[in-house]
């Protein structure tokens, strides 16, 4: 392993440790930005989803009261998750990784129009559970085949009147579950290989102060500034990557 390597290596690290700290997803999004400059799509993704439950073990804990508040809404989410997981797992065989590229600079790009346009969306009050659940099957589905477990549910949690509280209350296990199942299906896939094993040990202490950072400047912003942020963060690194792939 070379110096520019393991730069890459770490930068991805922290990159996905504050965003999964600061935000409560995201990990996928950040660090395959720069991990799948140097790595197979299959080995990338298997390190990520360690990397994302790990970190989100501590985003937990900050919602741990919103998560007992309301389990049934959590649960519309993630039983259908479950199912779609296997889904996502056998898809990604099947994905290069310019392809991966593509689709990750892409939801990038779509999360922060997403949040552009918030304001002039509509905003669901009432209970949709059937639309929850398909919301739910689809992130396992993309949770399985790329860690993008939290895109859409993001996208969907957003247009409801929830504080930012209890969204990540729906976000936050909803990531940490589907993606440590899926981590699961990898092991008994046989992708944590002694090497990809070795990269996880220099990646996850990064990964965790990444996500400490990440909670503390959760606590200290506003709504707008949390949305800004995050507007800033996904078209930025979108850009990036898509006009590298372009390039």
């Amino acid at each position: 392993m070379g110096i520019e390597f393991l730069a890459v290596l770490v930068a991805g690290a922290f990159a996905g440790g504050v965003v999964n700290g600061l935000a409560g997803f995201g990990t996928a999004l950040f660090a395959l930005g720069f991990w799948l400059q140097v790595l197979p799509a299959a080995q990338a993704v298997s390190i990520v989803v360690v990397m994302s439950v790990v970190s989100g073990l501590q985003g937990l804990w900050v919602v741990r009261g919103e998560i007992r508040s309301n389990p049934g809404r959590l649960a519309r989410f993630l039983l259908p998750a479950v199912v779609g997981i296997p889904l996502g797992v056998m898809l990604l065989s099947l994905v290069s990784a310019t392809m991966l590229k593509i689709v990750i600079a892409a939801f990038m790009l779509l999360y922060g129009g997403f949040f552009l346009a918030r304001r002039s969306l509509p905003c669901f009050e009432r209970s949709t559970p059937v639309l929850d659940s398909l919301i739910g099957f689809a992130g396992g589905v993309l949770g399985g085949a790329a860690s993008l477990s939290g895109a859409l549910p993001t996208m969907w949690c957003a247009m409801r009147p929830w504080p930012k509280g209890e969204t990540r209350a729906v976000l936050q296990p909803f990531n940490v579950v589907v993606l440590g199942i899926t981590a699961l299906f990898f092991l008994l896939n046989g992708l944590y290989t002694p090497q990809t094993v070795l990269l996880m040990a220099i990646a996850l202490p990064v990964t965790m102060i990444g996500a400490h950072l990440g909670l503390a400047i959760f606590h200290r912003l506003a709504d707008d500034q949390f949305r800004f942020l995050l507007i800033f963060l996904m078209f930025t690194s979108g850009a990036i990557l898509a006009l590298r792939e372009m390039l």
